[in-house]
C-alpha cells in the first residue's frame, strides 16, 4: 500500500477548515482548494487510522458523477488544475485528490434521499411507519425498495456531533419555502438519474446525501462530494435480498469491527488492524472500478 495522507499541509494557502475527510483552503476571493485526505470517520468520530488512497478514490468517483449529472444542475468545479494553485513542493498532496471549486454559500442542510429502507430510516419506520414525517406503507421489510424515493433531510452537524433528521416543514423554516422545494426537487432528480445509471452497472444506491450552495445570483449548485461510498450506501445488485442487510461498498468492515471491539463510540477511537484497512480500501477500489469502467 502507498502511504496515506491523514492531514494535508499546504502553507502557501490559508487553511479555512478541516472536516471529517476534507481540508479546505482559500485560493482567492472566488476559489477554494478542497483536499480529500485519507481520513475515515465512523459513528461521527474521526479514526486514528487513515485508509491509503481513499481520498483519491473519493475524488475520482465525485468527478465521475459531477460529469454524469452536469446536465441537471451546475456544480462547484472551476476546471482549474489543483497543481496550478500550490507550490511545486505541495503538488504531491493535491494530485488526484484535490479540487479547485467556486466559493459558494453552503446551505445548512444535508439533502438526504432514500430509495430503500435501511439504517436510521428502518429504525424510524419500525416505530412510526414513517420517515421524517413521510408516511410509508405497512409491511415493508429491511432493505425493501421504497415505492418511490423520498427526501429526508437532516441538519449539518459540526465535526464530532451528530446530524439530526428533520421533516420538510423544518427544512422550509431553515431555507424558506421556495429554496426548500428547489433543493428537494433537485435532490430527487439527481438520485433517480444516478440510481438508474448505477443499477445498470450492478450497483444499488440505497440512499445518499447531497450538499448544495448558492452563488451571488442565488443559483443552486451541487457541492462537496457526490455519490461516493462515504456519502451513500452502495450495494452489489447480485447479492441484494429484501429482508437482509446487504453487503456494501463502503466502511461497513470498519463499523462492524468497531462494534465488535467494545468501543463506546466516543473519542478517541481505536487503531484499526491492517486487515480491516486492506479490506476497506479494496471495497472503495471495487466501487470505483464498477462505476467508472463502463464509460
Amino acid at each position: 500500500m502507498t502511504d496515506a495522507l491523514a492531514e494535508s499541509r499546504i502553507p502557501s494557502l490559508q487553511l479555512l477548515s478541516r472536516g471529517k475527510v476534507r481540508d479546505l483552503y482559500a485560493i482567492d476571493d472566488k476559489r477554494l482548494l478542497m483536499v480529500a485526505t485519507d481520513r475515515l470517520s465512523a459513528f461521527d468520530v474521526i479514526l486514528p487510522t487513515p485508509i491509503p488512497d481513499k481520498g483519491k478514490m473519493l475524488t475520482e468517483i465525485s468527478l465521475f458523477w459531477f460529469a454524469q449529472l452536469a446536465h441537471l444542475i451546475p456544480n462547484h468545479l472551476t476546471g482549474d488544475a489543483p497543481e496550478s494553485v500550490v507550490r511545486p513542493d505541495e503538488i504531491s498532496q493535491v494530485s488526484g485528490r484535490a479540487l479547485v471549486v467556486k466559493r459558494l454559500r453552503p446551505l445548512p442542510v444535508e439533502a438526504v434521499v432514500r430509495g430503500y429502507l435501511v439504517g436510521s430510516g428502518w429504525k424510524e419506520y419500525r416505530t412510526s411507519r414513517s420517515i421524517c414525517g413521510i408516511d410509508l406503507p405497512d409491511g415493508l421489510k429491511l432493505a425493501d425498495r421504497l415505492p418511490e424515493p423520498i427526501f429526508t433531510p437532516s441538519t449539518k452537524a459540526a465535526v464530532g456531533e451528530h446530524d439530526e433528521n428533520i421533516d420538510f416543514a423544518q427544512t422550509c423554516r431553515l431555507l424558506g419555502n421556495d429554496m426548500a422545494a428547489r433543493v428537494r426537487d433537485a435532490s430527487l432528480k439527481l438520485y433517480q438519474t444516478a440510481a438508474e445509471l448505477a443499477l445498470a452497472r450492478g450497483i444499488i444506491i440505497a440512499d445518499t446525501k447531497f450538499e448544495f450552495g448558492l452563488d451571488d445570483q442565488n443559483q443552486l449548485h451541487l457541492i462537496d462530494e457526490v455519490l461516493t461510498p462515504d456519502s451513500s450506501r452502495f450495494w452489489p445488485l447480485a447479492q441484494y435480498v429484501p429482508g437482509e442487510n446487504p453487503p456494501s461498498f463502503d466502511k461497513q468492515f470498519v463499523r462492524d469491527w468497531l462494534e465488535a471491539s467494545g468501543w463506546n463510540k466516543q473519542p478517541p477511537a481505536p487503531t484499526l488492524p491492517d486487515d480491516i484497512i486492506a479490506r476497506t480500501s479494496a471495497k472503495y477500489r471495487e466501487a470505483v472500478r464498477i462505476l467508472t469502467s463502463a464509460t
